[in-house]
């Protein structure tokens, strides 16, 4: 897999990334644009709560708009890389942390939305503290990090497999 430093996304996670794009850019954008204009219709704007929510609305709109654009243009999107036993982004990881065994796909949040209803695997991202600290590490190896608590953790990298989505 190419080196890059956008996120790993399964298809179906791309896709439906996507589709939230297209629906916020278009139907959901004039929806706030129409609240925006018939609150403005009633008048005063200081005192006019309908129209402060729909502005809010709008920026958030925006700004999920533009977070959406650039991990859609900036993602890795397909399947797994090789099972090599190195940690990358779409691996499955099994690794002991502070006397606790834990599995996780190590990739883009936004693929949690996309696991079957039962799958208990939790997402890291590789730009979490121990996602960074991880990435390129062998099975076997262990790495120290710093938690977002203060406290600095140890992660032994027990196995390493390819996301099976």
């Amino acid at each position: 897999m190419a080196e890059s430093n956008g996120a790993w996304l399964t298809q179906d996670a791309y896709d439906r990334l996507t589709q939230e794009l297209e629906y916020l850019s278009g139907p959901y954008r004039q929806e706030i644009v129409d609240r925006i204009a018939a609150a403005r219709d009633e008048g005063d704007l200081r005192e006019n709560g309908g129209y402060h929510a729909a502005r809010d609305e709008q920026g958030k709109n925006e700004a999920r708009i533009n977070q959406l654009k650039h991990l859609l243009e900036n993602a890795q999107v397909g399947d797994a890389p090789n099972d090599d036993g190195v940690v990358a982004l779409g691996m499955v990881i099994e690794a002991e942390v502070a006397s606790r065994s834990m599995k996780f796909l190590l990739g883009s949040r936004e693929i949690e939305e996309t696991l079957p209803a039962n799958s208990d695997l939790k997402v890291f991202s590789e730009k979490s503290p121990m996602g960074a600290a991880i990435l390129g590490a062998k099975e076997g190896d262990e790495v120290t990090y710093l938690a977002p608590n203060g406290k600095e953790l140890t992660a032994k990298i027990v196995s390493v497999k390819p996301f099976q989505g």
